[in-house]
């Protein structure tokens, strides 16, 4: 196995995630910690390695034979924004989970190191217990939890009466529903979400990512056709009782047909026949129009916490889509015709992460 990062009553050591038994390991302790997301589960990290190319690791702290500490990592490359450490890679949450603020901070120390060792300029932490000595802002993003209703008319009373007006209409407009993971669910997904971000001046993610999520993960796609036509679809996660809706979006003409309306509705109706309890509605950037659409729905904002460490003498990574020195690009891109944004986007949207 790798050698320890410390010497002292916690070790601290890379994971070995292509070992099976150490990953059901890490999953029992992510399982059973409370703080713990979908996006620290190993199952995450390998689909995203399987999808994007980007290297899975993680650090693990153990006090003898037990594990007390998980921190796990998304290796990224990318000519454009250079190489980090994130935790999570592709994800909205992450960070440490530990058994103590010690244990946590030994877990940030070995992964400064190991940004080092791998020529890494930055470590970001989405979520989890926050080093102290990192830069940390908890002013750039919210997220949106809401507990489900108990049944269909009590989940549109609990929608503020605009926003269920706009629901009502994508309920009566002649639109057809569709839940799967089949080929069919994830090629009219691929398409709709692909000219979704392009409008948004965005580059698509692989569809292999997807792909890797669904097949690892407790995932599905609900897609809204208008004919035989899909105008919005979501692939959305499932875990501890939650439905997250992560990867969705709509085409031009889903605006007038209220079809993302009638989508986020559905997906409550279907996440609610599963067993859910609440609607986690993802994070968006704070003011932002996302923020704005979700309040609406009658979700809280969240303000999240997030840290970053940039190694000495290094510039801080700047992937943020809403950063002033991407403006330009952003709007060069959702000027691009979608073929060959389709084409030439996910070798650049893998080194986002």
């Amino acid at each position: 196995m790798n050698a320890p990062f410390t010497h002292a009553a916690e070790t601290v050591r890379l994971a070995d995630l292509g070992d099976p038994a150490e990953c059901a390991r890490v999953e029992s302790f992510v399982a059973e910690h409370p703080g713990a997301t979908v996006f620290h589960r190993p199952a995450w990290l390998l689909a995203v390695e399987e999808g994007t190319g980007q290297q899975a690791v993680g650090l693990v702290a153990e006090r003898g034979s037990r594990l007390v500490g998980w921190l796990p990592l998304t290796e990224l490359h990318s000519p454009i924004f250079g190489r980090a450490l994130v935790s999570s890679g592709f994800a909205v949450g992450g960070g440490t989970l530990a058994q103590s603020d010690a244990v946590g901070l030994k877990l940030a120390a070995a992964a400064e190191e190991l940004a080092l060792r791998h020529s890494c300029a930055t470590v970001e932490l989405r979520g989890g217990a926050l080093p102290w000595n990192w830069h940390i802002r908890r002013d750039s993003h919210c997220g949106f939890v809401m507990e489900l209703a108990a049944d269909d008319e009590a989940q549109l009373l609990a929608i503020p009466r605009k926003q269920r007006a706009e629901v009502r209409k994508g309920l009566n407009n002649d639109l057809s529903v569709h839940t799967g993971t089949g080929a069919g669910d994830r090629a009219a997904h691929y398409a709709v979400y692909a000219e979704s971000v392009r409008n948004l001046g965005t580059p698509v993610f692989p569809r292999a990512l997807f792909d890797a999520v669904l097949d690892r993960l407790d995932a599905d796609i609900l897609t809204v056709r208008h004919g035989d036509e899909p105008v919005a679809s979501v692939l959305s996660l499932y875990h501890r009782g939650a439905v997250l809706p992560y990867w969705g979006g709509g085409t031009w003409a889903a605006r007038g047909l209220r079809a993302n309306d009638r989508m986020y509705f559905e997906l409550m109706r279907h996440a609610r026949a599963r067993g859910c309890t609440h609607f986690d509605f993802g994070r968006s950037k704070t003011g932002s129009g996302a923020w704005h659409f979700k309040r609406n729905w009658g979700f809280e904002p969240e303000p999240l916490a997030y840290a970053s460490w940039t190694a000495p003498g290094c510039e801080a990574r700047d992937a943020d889509p809403n950063s002033p020195r991407h403006a330009a690009r952003i709007a060069a891109w959702k000027r691009l015709p979608l073929s060959l944004a389709n084409r030439i986007g996910p070798f650049i949207a893998k080194g986002l992460g």
